[in-house]
């Protein structure tokens, strides 16, 4: 088992994704910009999510009372270099579901191995009454479709 795959434990289901490094996502020197990892890792979440559940993110409103997935705890590790034109993967998968939380970990492999792996524990919340976003249960439609897929 890689250490990848040692990361990614029993996610599921594990969503892979290929792009190409961008000027703009680098420092003058070349070198990815640490924060442009959060982002890959954020489009990550919600295409994993997108794919599990067979709909677009702005119909989980609609269909889910969805009304957003902050993170709320975040961790990473940085083991190496990725630079302007690289080609990378980034894999994604949830490992851990609770009430309203989810735990994603992700990982970032460039053409010399394994750059970074981040965990994030999201937490599905809905509008109140009152206009503010709050913690709701993970509906079943999601829940099924992360657990069985």
């Amino acid at each position: 088992m890689s250490a990848g795959e040692a990361w990614l434990g029993a996610a599921s289901p594990v969503f892979r994704r290929r792009l190409t490094v961008e000027w703009g996502q680098c420092d003058p020197a070349g070198i990815v910009f640490h924060p442009r990892y959060f982002e890959f890792f954020d489009w990550n979440c919600v295409l994993l999510l997108e794919a599990a559940l067979g709909l677009r993110e702005r119909a989980w409103r609609a269909e889910l009372g969805y009304g957003g997935i902050p993170v709320v705890d975040l961790s990473s590790r940085f083991t190496a270099q990725v630079r302007y034109g690289d080609e990378v993967e980034i894999a994604s998968g949830v490992t851990r579901l609770g009430r309203s939380s989810l735990e994603i970990r992700h990982e970032l492999r460039a053409p010399a191995g394994l750059a970074v792996q981040a965990a994030q524990t999201r937490v599905w919340c809905a509008w109140d009454a009152n206009g503010r976003l709050v913690s709701a249960p993970i509906p079943e439609r999601l829940r099924e479709a992360l657990t069985h897929g």
